[in-house]
């Protein structure tokens, strides 16, 4: 199936498989996508509203000129993706899903939800993350350079590398132990 309609409203799309397909101008309002595959699927000034993703795999899938405003993605694979050549990124959350090898570079995502997710080799580099949820996440090999973390959550994130004097921590919360990795950045010796 391919979207033959400009605007899809209240629908729940289930099974449906894409692959290196290109899908140009179509709208999703209060849509939902269950059990659902994009794979190299390019979504060309499309956009998305009040939308969930549940237990779908989006893999290389590129959102050129795209708005995502209070889209939820739930158990999906959402991996590869440069979120960056969107145009709107708002009010996005990831429950329980994977962002592996992804790119948020330069991006301001204010309050994105990341919680009990994969978030490895991920790049993050001078993006605005105030007030993101980040709990219970594992950020193996990503990166985090002159990142706005301001009012952060990491309550039991793991396997983050934040450098305090690279990036902006104001009322950030961590977690014990690993908090401690804040101090790697440091020229100091813990006994």
């Amino acid at each position: 199936m391919s979207f033959t309609e400009e605007t899809y409203a209240l629908e729940t799309f289930s099974g449906l498989a894409l692959a290196e397909e290109s899908i140009k101008a179509v709208s999703f309002d209060e849509c939902a996508f269950k059990d659902c595959s994009f794979i190299n699927t390019q979504f060309l000034n499309c956009r998305w509203t009040t939308c969930k993703f549940a237990d779908c795999t989006l893999s290389a899938v590129t959102f050129m000129n795209c708005r995502l405003d209070s889209v939820t993605f739930k158990n999906c694979k959402t991996i590869g993706i440069d979120w960056t050549k969107a145009q709107q990124f708002r009010d996005i959350a990831f429950e329980r899903c994977q962002l592996n090898y992804s790119n948020f570079r330069l991006m301001k995502v204010l309050r994105v939800k990341m919680t009990d997710c994969e978030v490895k080799d991920v790049d993050f580099t001078e993006a605005d993350l105030t007030k993101g949820d980040f709990k219970n996440s594992d950020f193996e090999k990503s990166r985090f350079v002159k990142t706005n973390l301001t009012s952060a959550d990491f309550k039991g994130a793991r396997n983050y590398i934040i450098n305090p004097s690279a990036n902006t921590l104001k009322k950030t919360r961590f977690s014990y132990p690993e908090v401690l990795t804040l101090l790697n950045s440091l020229d100091i010796i813990i006994e």
